[in-house]
């Protein structure tokens, strides 16, 4: 695997995951998803970075692997570089 695609999958699992977990998005509409889902599994998801990285990052370790071995390392890694990513980019106060 070419550096270049981890780190566009890296971005891409952050910028998906960013925006599920923390944006609006237009109309309202990201927000109007999270109080939907409520405070069950799928909302304690949607509130936690670290578990919705997690989740983001298969299908992208998926579709950028080669092979079996490739997309189980690639899982965890998309995730914790999204990870870094997000605590180098949050706002501290």
């Amino acid at each position: 695997m070419k550096f270049y695609v981890f780190l566009l999958g890296t971005l891409g699992v952050w910028r998906v995951t960013h925006l599920l977990y923390g944006e609006d998005g237009p109309w309202n509409i990201l927000l109007k998803v999270r109080k939907f889902v409520g405070d069950g599994f799928w909302g304690s998801l949607m509130d936690c970075f670290y578990c919705l990285s997690v989740w983001i990052s298969a299908p992208f370790a998926y579709g950028l692997g080669e092979g079996w071995k490739e997309r189980l390392l690639l899982w965890p890694a998309f995730s914790a570089a999204a990870i870094l990513l997000e605590r180098w980019s949050a706002e501290r106060p």
